[in-house]
């Protein structure tokens, strides 16, 4: 006898569309926009805002203080990864947010019974061109310069310190601004003003560079304090790493699991939300109900359930999410309470990165883009003549050994307990991060003019989709010719 009932393992089959960048294409519309007016400024968290909506992916080949510097200062954000033990992480925090400081606190000084020659070479180890001069309780007795010693002309390279410098010094107290510190350089021809308390104490300094360097980066992601942001990825249960980078002054903790929408995660990182002053962004998820129930503790969430170019989750485990609609999804619930959306991962142009905004993201995030960027952290190697970086998944057995597994939750002390989510690989060697950075948000900006929106949430709302068939895509391609000058932001290969 055959029932009448369906049969509920074929009702599986009866499967909702899920579309991902390639699938769709944004409908063209009238506008009076043009690129370079339009403004790309846009939340990460519901505290943060940034001027370019653009993230560096928490991969130990990918960010490190170096590229969240310089992601940093022009406009988005770097977020260090957690390949790294506590006192490690805790420094390269300090990194970011020393390197625009106004005042430098960790200042090369020297004393008055050194010898010239002594200090002509400290100083060129250092890489500074001056010093202050302090005694055994640091107070300014003076200041030398390379122009005070070099060449030997005035005193002998084994003379003192103190015959060689110049003891009238202009001082300055800790809450001085830029501009009264460049007046002082300007009115009294020098570059740098030593910082001095109430005992004349020596407690840090401030350089005519310095002060340039912010004013050249004038749209930069900074905190209250005039400070570079910076961004630390930690794990769902690492509640001591959580503190110490929160007590570093880390502006947004990124609690990082492949997959977050589990119970124990999700009860872990509301108590780490909790006890941190940070911002705190949890991810990855791809669907409405893992964003329903983060939206009542997180400041932000992470999208990309497997779409990364060296992630292997979808494969290995048969489940992910394609990634228009898993941003279209949480996006759907997030923007409902304010929350701001990243997505993470799959983005190969500028073109998918301004998609990704349509479908409801606030910001985009990106690994392999910045991999091969000169500031990123893995090693140059040369294959066929032309030159690549390292670049690997967390997921990978190499990042798993490094300490990475448990953000897969697993965790397995040999190479054969090991069940890896990702590959190692090799990305394009690029040159600088502020050439991509450049290409891939002037790439945005002109998606926005195409659809006649001068902002973010103005496009997000403009925005809309068209499906395209396979022979869209290969029409949207360059095709029928054989590219002989390749462009700085296009490879048929990415």
């Amino acid at each position: 006898m055959v029932s009448d009932k369906a049969d509920p393992f074929s009702e599986k089959l009866r499967v909702p569309e899920a579309l991902t960048f390639d699938d769709v294409l944004l409908r063209p519309k009238e506008s009076r926009v043009e690129p370079d007016n339009a403004d790309t400024a846009t939340r990460v968290s519901t505290s943060v805002e940034l001027t370019v909506p653009v993230l560096s992916a928490a991969m130990d080949t990918v960010t490190e203080s170096e590229l969240a510097i310089a992601m940093a200062r022009r406009g988005g954000l770097g977020v260090l990864h957690r390949n790294m033990d506590v006192e490690e992480v805790v420094d390269e925090v300090e990194r970011v947010k020393r390197a625009d400081d106004l005042i430098i606190r960790e200042v090369v000084t020297a004393s008055p019974d050194q010898t010239v020659r002594a200090v002509d070479e400290m100083m060129d180890e250092e890489g500074v061109s001056g010093a202050p001069v302090v005694d055994e309780d640091g107070e300014v007795l003076g200041i030398i310069s390379g122009t005070d010693i070099r060449p030997y002309l005035e005193v002998g390279d084994r003379d003192q310190v103190r015959e060689a410098m110049t003891d009238e010094v202009i001082t300055a107290p800790e809450d001085v601004d830029a501009r009264d510190a460049l007046e002082l350089m300007y009115e009294h021809k020098i570059e740098r003003v030593p910082i001095v308390d109430d005992g004349n104490r020596l407690t840090g300094l401030v350089t005519m560079q310095g002060i340039l360097q912010r004013r050249e980066y004038d749209t930069a992601a900074r905190d209250a304090e005039g400070r570079l942001r910076a961004r630390v990825a930690v794990g769902p249960f690492e509640t001591e790493r959580a503190v110490a980078v929160d007590e570093a002054d880390t502006d947004v903790l990124f609690i990082d699991c492949a997959h977050a929408h589990n119970r124990n995660v999700i009860d872990s990182a509301r108590e780490l939300a909790a006890g941190v002053e940070a911002d705190v962004v949890v991810g990855n998820v791809g669907t409405r109900e893992a964003a329903q129930e983060l939206v009542e503790f997180a400041d932000g969430i992470k999208v990309g359930i497997g779409p990364g170019s060296i992630c292997t989750t979808r494969v290995i485990t048969g489940s992910g999410m394609p990634q228009i609609t898993a941003v279209a999804q949480v996006a759907d619930v997030a923007s409902q309470h304010d929350i701001p959306v990243i997505a993470d991962g799959g983005i190969r142009y500028s073109g998918d990165a301004i998609k990704a905004i349509a479908a409801g993201a606030d910001a985009v995030m990106l690994g392999s883009y910045f991999a091969g960027t000169d500031e990123a952290p893995g090693r140059v190697v040369t294959m066929n003549g032309k030159r690549y970086k390292q670049y690997r998944g967390m997921g990978s057995v190499g990042a798993m050994q490094s300490g990475g597994g448990d953000r897969y939750l697993k965790e397995a002390d040999e190479d054969d307990e090991i069940i890896p989510e990702g590959v190692e690989a090799a990305t394009p060697y690029k040159g600088s991060v502020e050439n991509e950075l450049f290409q891939l948000v002037g790439g945005m900006r002109s998606g926005m003019g195409y659809v006649g929106a001068g902002t973010i949430p103005e496009f997000k709302r403009r925005a809309e989709f068209v499906r395209v068939s396979p022979a869209g895509q290969t029409e949207g391609h360059a095709h029928d010719v054989v590219i002989t000058d390749e462009a700085p932001n296009y490879s048929p290969d990415s």
